[in-house]
């Protein structure tokens, strides 16, 4: 199998990868309540995105959760 994004993954694909992971376990998709989209809920006040933490959990899954987007220059995460 050929490694996605190239063996190399940055910030864009890396959102793009977490969304079709959740929807895989969801079954293929989810259906999202009305205002899922609204600003405030996808971002803060001061107009930025809301950021994504991945977590690996001791029984071998990966929690993905909502954070405050990191105050930096740049994307903000590192890939390992």
């Amino acid at each position: 199998m050929t490694a996605p994004f190239g063996g190399r993954i940055g910030p864009h694909d890396l959102s793009h990868a977490m969304l079709v992971a959740v929807l895989m376990a969801q079954g293929g998709s989810v259906t999202l309540p009305p205002g899922s989209f609204a600003p405030d809920a996808l971002g803060g006040l001061d107009g930025s995105w809301h950021a994504v933490a991945m977590e690996p959990q001791q029984d071998g899954t990966v929690r993905l959760s909502v954070r405050p987007r990191p105050d930096v220059d740049g994307p903000g995460i590192n890939v390992e």
